[in-house]
């Protein structure tokens, strides 16, 4: 039971973080945040990386959720984007949630 709570919390902690980072994205560019290349160079290919890392799960369940609203899929694959966004937001939590104890200076 705990083991499940404790995932629950590092998904919601993960997609937190990632509708934050996705927010700040859009209140800077006015674009919504996309899978897509930030900037030439390995500079940008690797802040593309960390930046679609950290806003996937945001970026999979609005796509999912605009085209299930304009009826272009089914049910069921929402409900599988949003499963994967979840997968995807406990990974980043459990990051997320090692970094804020990391520098802290807290046991993890």
């Amino acid at each position: 039971m705990q083991d499940g709570l404790l995932l629950l919390y590092c998904a919601a902690v993960g997609f937190v973080a990632s509708g934050i980072a996705a927010s700040f994205y859009k209140m800077v560019t006015t674009q919504p945040a996309r899978f897509a290349l930030l900037a030439d160079g390995w500079l940008g290919a690797a802040a593309t990386l960390v930046f679609c890392a950290l806003t996937g799960p945001v970026i999979i369940v609005d796509s999912a959720w605009r085209t299930w609203v304009s009826k272009r899929i089914a049910s069921g694959w929402l409900v599988v984007g949003v499963c994967i966004a979840g997968l995807w937001s406990a990974c980043s939590g459990v990051l997320v949630l090692e970094l804020v104890f990391t520098i802290g200076g807290l046991p993890a």
